[in-house]
């Protein structure tokens, strides 16, 4: 019989919280020189009194709970949850001050849009944001991305307790033989990931006559949240902005490299080039990309006169439709244009947005992995009825290495995938109470669960704080995939019980 929660729990918990938020205030001596080099004495000014925010909750924290114990899973998947939640909080304090948003919970909304990389935005002004508080808004997306709590895990945290916060941030595959050398794997392949991306997008930004700084600093901001699939961009328009299709081609490319396992990047890394071809993940990928465009496709049968040519109806409807799968969402149309899309073709990136990327990839959804192995799972069904009672069928699939379908994976997988549709109808609910309509009110509660950041112009510093709140809490389910906040609300429950 497993053990009710005890007053060990909160202090284990405690503990390893107030040793996160160390990190995280370390962490934001990043945008404090890129104002001190920029002259903004204002926001170092912010982003100082929030650094001495974390100490000081870090201080409290490790002060009042000792060190005493290995973390168990359940304590795990609590500090996970929790320290996303409470980073919100505490990381929404410099955006806060800027100035740039209506009020604290505008400035929480786009901090939790940030860590889930979705990339819907409440920032007001946006093109007049100081530097530092913008690249802290992108930062926070190449945090969040790689998971919030890697920054932590390579510092402070050895043995069973790192592979017990590394599986609590939705990832299980350990890609090397332990959770620190995995994470210190896939914080070097983004760091390597960065400089290139961020290069090839300064470059073009340089051929197009942008000052060498400023080609620098939004070819650093595009490429940390289309790696990460996050979605936001230094100025308000968007990808928009930059009006170029090369620019837009190495966005897919980024943001496709960002929706892929990281086991498979380790495969490749490696010499395993054979793995982007025999990978089960990547395939079921590739075919759900075909699949959802070509919905769209048929959505607009008889409406492509509505674009000057085919190069510009390809251009505008494939990038929304990769940008929704990938869960970046990004944009190359105004939200108003895409609100106006047949609603059979906004319904083709609907699926797209609700399916996501790969598993252990910057991307969220449903994922495509779960997506395939139900479909294995359903034809393996299909072989066993067709074979005699006395057969032993067995199914498998290539994703790193051979596997065989087991009835848990496939519980597990249906679990997890009806409890995505559930949280998608529940957005939709709540938006059609506030008059939305149900159709956009789902289109946008997707596009938050999945932490896509695609919108048709529901979310706004406009919108009900009630609604505001219900995003906030579906970017950080459908980040960290339920069964963590499930174990937190169970771990609150309890604790308000005794």
């Amino acid at each position: 019989m497993i053990p009710d929660f005890s007053k060990d729990d909160i202090t284990v918990v405690s503990h390893h919280i107030g040793k996160i938020f160390i990190a995280f205030g370390m962490v934001q001596i990043i945008p404090i020189f890129i104002g001190l080099i920029c002259g903004e004495i204002s926001a170092v000014i912010d982003f100082f009194i929030s650094i001495i925010a974390c100490f000081a909750f870090a201080s409290i924290l490790l002060y009042f709970s000792p060190y005493l114990q290995e973390i168990n899973w359940r304590q795990g998947m609590i500090i996970v949850s929790l320290s996303w939640l409470l980073a919100m909080f505490f990381s929404a304090l410099p955006l806060f001050l800027s100035g740039h948003y209506g009020c604290y919970l505008d400035a929480c909304f786009e901090s939790m849009s940030a860590y889930a990389t979705t990339g819907l935005v409440l920032v007001q002004d946006l093109d007049h944001m100081s530097y530092a508080h913008n690249i802290w808004r992108h930062l926070m997306c190449f945090l969040g991305g790689q998971g919030i709590i890697l920054v932590a895990l390579v510092f402070f945290f050895r043995g069973g307790d790192a592979l017990r916060i590394y599986v609590g941030e939705a990832r299980d595959d350990k890609i090397l033989p332990n959770s620190i050398t995995t994470a210190k794997f896939i914080w070097m392949v983004s760091l390597t990931y960065l400089v290139i991306g961020s290069l090839m997008l300064a470059t073009v930004l340089l051929f197009h006559k942008v000052s060498l700084p400023r080609a620098l600093f939004h070819g650093i901001c595009i490429f940390m949240a289309g790696w990460d699939t996050a979605g936001f961009a230094p100025q308000s328009l968007n990808i928009i902005y930059y009006h170029c299709p090369f620019f837009e081609l190495i966005t897919i490319i980024i943001i496709l490299l960002g929706a892929t396992s990281f086991g498979v990047h380790y495969a490749v890394w490696t010499g395993k080039f054979s793995e982007l071809r025999e990978d089960f993940e990547v395939k079921v990928l590739m075919s759900t990309i075909f699949f959802t465009y070509f919905i769209v496709l048929v959505g607009f049968s008889g409406q492509a006169s509505l674009f000057s040519d085919a190069f510009s109806f390809f251009r505008t409807t494939f990038y929304q439709l990769i940008s929704g799968h990938t869960g970046v969402g990004y944009n190359n149309i105004y939200s108003s244009e895409l609100a106006n899309w047949p609603e059979l073709a906004l319904f083709g990136v609907i699926v797209a947005m609700g399916i996501g990327g790969c598993t252990n990839s910057t991307a969220g959804g449903i994922k495509v992995f779960r997506i395939g192995l139900l479909y294995k799972s359903i034809k393996r069904e299909v072989r066993r009825l067709a074979y005699p009672e006395s057969s032993y069928i067995k199914e498998f699939f290539h994703h790193q290495r051979e596997i065989s379908i087991d009835d848990t994976m496939v519980k597990t997988a249906m679990i997890i995938t009806v409890c995505y549709i559930l949280l998608y109808l529940s957005g939709a609910v709540v938006a059609s109470f506030f008059g939305y309509g149900f159709f956009n009110g789902l289109f946008e509660s997707v596009s938050a669960a999945a932490n896509v950041g695609l919108s048709v112009g529901i979310t706004s510093p406009s919108m009900p704080a009630f609604l505001k709140v219900w995003y906030i809490i579906e970017m950080w389910t459908g980040r960290l995939e339920f069964f963590a906040i499930f174990i937190l609300i169970r771990f609150f429950v309890k604790t308000v019980k005794r």
